[in-house]
């Protein structure tokens, strides 16, 4: 097992400028801690949901505050993206990290979010995002000029003097949903991170193998397979249960805003309840014993072979969320990391 965070860094109880400098003081405690492979973000706009809204912005200042840990968008999303300008910040990030990013690329989950950017529909996001995507692969292919006549898209020899320090590109990932699109990630070599319960994502982790296998690629070589897990460890069950209670309705709250304001449905699961996403596992809270014992059975029934933990969302305190973290890296991490995905 391989260890990640990830944070979408929603609003929290204090000032946003006071957030940020808490947020990059957790990650070099992750960064110190060394039980992570990469700190991840989420790309989020219009919404208390994500108050780092330009992941380009705030990988920068990781970049400077870290030596070792890599990071990266989980995902950018790609269609409120010119391409040209995302390869160059994508080089541009890479280089100055000397290779630690991890290229998260989508096409962005949230159709309000997008069309707050211009894009009036999932159908041209889908367009978008694919043309993107060749662009990008065309750029990283790098032999001086870039050329592309699509719908949305034109170049024509236009000069292309940046490169990513990592070659041909920095490892990709990918938010996953559907099993189908493991034959995608298969083709590319993509890591892949889900957030569903782990009967589903366990049918996903089946599919991904299965297409590498029939790709006849050693299953050595298989990417990342990972989950998010929202976690809150505490002295006792009793206190963690109280904090994490409070932080996912909060969470939960950013998380359907915008559905709620717009009356329209919901395009994708969320659950509410924290009692019903504690039982699913979509949250783990307790001591270190009890949260152990949960995140081992997790894994076990999802298949991972990647955990990508948040501990700081909602209004999880500053403290809080780095005693949390202290006690996942010295009392829970230890006894998870020979676990292997069955």
């Amino acid at each position: 097992m391989k260890f990640g965070a990830f944070d979408h860094i929603d609003r929290g109880i204090v000032p946003t400028a006071e957030q940020y400098e808490q947020r990059l003081q957790i990650v070099e405690a992750i960064e110190e801690s060394g039980w992570f492979h990469a700190f991840h973000m989420a790309e989020h706009h219009g919404t208390p949901l994500g108050m780092a809204p330009s992941p380009s912005v705030f990988l920068a200042a990781v970049a400077q505050r870290t030596t070792t840990l890599r990071f990266g968008p989980m995902v950018y999303m790609m269609a409120g993206y010119h391409p040209y300008r995302l390869y160059e910040e994508i080089c541009m990030l890479d280089q100055m990290s000397f290779g630690r990013l991890e290229l998260g690329i989508g096409r962005g989950v949230s159709p309000i979010e997008l069309s707050f950017l211009g894009v009036s529909s999932p159908e041209l996001a889908n367009e978008m995002y694919a043309e993107s995507l060749d662009v990008l692969f065309r750029a990283f292919a790098n032999d001086g000029t870039l050329n592309f006549q699509g719908k949305h898209y034109q170049f024509d020899n236009v000069p292309v003097p940046m490169a990513p320090y990592q070659k041909p590109h920095p490892p990709l990932w990918y938010g996953i949903g559907s099993p189908e699109r493991t034959i995608w990630a298969t083709a590319y070599n993509v890591n892949l991170m889900t957030n569903q319960k782990a009967a589903d994502a366990r049918v996903i982790g089946d599919r991904f193998r299965l297409e590498w296998a029939n790709a006849g690629k050693d299953p050595r070589d298989l990417p990342f397979f990972a989950s998010t897990k929202h976690l809150v460890i505490a002295d006792t069950d009793a206190e963690a249960l109280a904090l994490a209670k409070s932080a996912y309705a909060m969470y939960t709250n950013h998380t359907t805003l915008l559905w709620r304001q717009r009356n329209i449905p919901r395009l994708r699961a969320w659950v509410d309840d924290f009692d019903e996403a504690l039982a699913g596992r979509l949250i783990i809270a307790g001591s270190p014993k009890r949260v152990r014992d949960e995140l081992a059975a997790f894994i076990e029934e999802a298949g991972i072979n990647y955990l990508a933990t948040r501990v700081a969302f909602g209004d999880l305190t500053f403290e809080q969320s780095l005693h949390s973290l202290e006690l996942l890296t010295e009392q829970v991490l230890p006894d998870l990391a020979e676990l292997q995905p069955a």
